[in-house]
């Protein structure tokens, strides 16, 4: 089977939906599933007001048509909804081609947070998008309560997964800072709520993985953080292993893969009681939830680091990626109607 993929987000971007879908992409191929990407490279990118981290790709529909005539997908899945997904969604609807579609990210809040764009906009674009999906992947059952809410339809849970192997229990590992080290691993942005922990009284020192467009501005309100810039692979998994709780003021994320990271690395979560964290952790003993964070925090100390590597034990890519397939299986468009598509349109 050949799964073509179509994605706004993509490297250099470190963020959950590129480890996801990079993680998926993996893993499928170890399961016997051809998988391609069409991502913004190679085609001209804009940069967007009150967002001046991302680089808008502006896509070329010759190109789409090309890229489906050389790779004869079987499957379509639109990972995101921007300009190179609305060009995939475009050229599948134009010729009656069936697709899946995930929804990743809260875009209605983050865009709210930095614009005066109403959020009731966002959705319904969100909505219309989203309405010719075959099926619509979500990470978790509270994410797929509130679409369904909202008035989206066909919506189906995708789980995620961790790669425990990286992400461990690493005794040896320490960090040369007055303990406990309260960690906390994203993108450094407005919607992330990270000042809700900054600002937080509590012992030891704060450490702050990861970069965007609010580090400066909070690098220089909170001095006596450590800010350690963007990190990846084993030097991201060796900083996890230090900490002694991992700190999550998010409202917005719709599900959060540095959460399994954390856990997978023996390290207790302390977080707001939201619905997407709960859908995550359930009744686990892995997580300190309060409406005050430093509550949170301060309790967090005393969980089970055994009990959060157990847990996270339980999630796996090879999971993922099953789920993944199967929703993919069910929307695939048969082949010998497929193959007609891109023949026509070289015409």
């Amino acid at each position: 089977m050949r799964i073509l993929i179509a994605t706004d987000a993509w490297h250099p971007q470190i963020n959950g939906v590129v480890r996801t879908l990079t993680a998926t992409a993996d893993c499928a191929r170890k399961l016997g599933t051809d998988v391609s990407f069409l991502t913004p490279e190679g085609f001209p990118r804009v940069l967007l007001p009150n967002y001046p981290e991302i680089k808008l790709a502006l896509p070329r529909l010759k190109t789409v048509r090309h890229k489906m005539a050389e790779l004869r997908p079987d499957a379509i899945h639109i990972a995101t909804e921007g300009p190179v997904g609305l060009a995939m969604r475009r050229y599948c609807r134009q010729h009656s081609i069936r697709f899946t579609t995930s929804f990743h990210t809260d875009f209605p809040a983050y865009i709210a947070a930095r614009s005066p764009i109403p959020e009731r906009w966002v959705w319904r674009y969100l909505r219309w998008f989203h309405g010719a999906s075959d099926r619509v992947m979500v990470a978790s059952s509270a994410l797929a309560k509130q679409l369904t809410m909202r008035g989206f339809e066909r919506v189906v849970q995708w789980s995620r997964g961790v790669d425990t192997g990286l992400f461990r229990p690493r005794p040896e590992e320490t960090v040369h800072l007055p303990r406990p080290v309260f960690l906390s691993v994203g993108r450094i942005a407005i919607e992330k709520n990270l000042e809700a922990f900054l600002a937080l009284d509590l012992p030891g020192t704060k450490v702050v993985v990861g970069d965007g467009p609010a580090r400066p501005a909070l690098a220089k309100k909170y001095p006596d953080a450590v800010f350690t810039g963007a990190k990846e692979g084993d030097a991201l998994a060796k900083i996890y292993a230090a900490a002694d709780v991992f700190v999550f003021p998010s409202h917005t994320d719709t599900f959060g893969l540095v959460l399994l990271e954390a856990l997978a690395s023996g390290l207790p979560v302390a977080a707001f009681p939201v619905a997407n964290v709960r859908a995550v952790i359930g009744d686990a003993p892995v997580c300190a939830l309060d409406e005050d964070l430093q509550t949170a925090c301060l309790r967090a100390l005393a969980l089970s680091r055994a009990a959060c590597r157990t847990f996270a034990e339980r999630w796996s890519w090879e999971n993922s990626t099953r789920h993944f397939l199967k929703h993919v299986r069910l929307a695939a468009t048969p082949a010998q109607e497929f193959e007609i598509a891109p023949k026509a349109l070289l015409s």
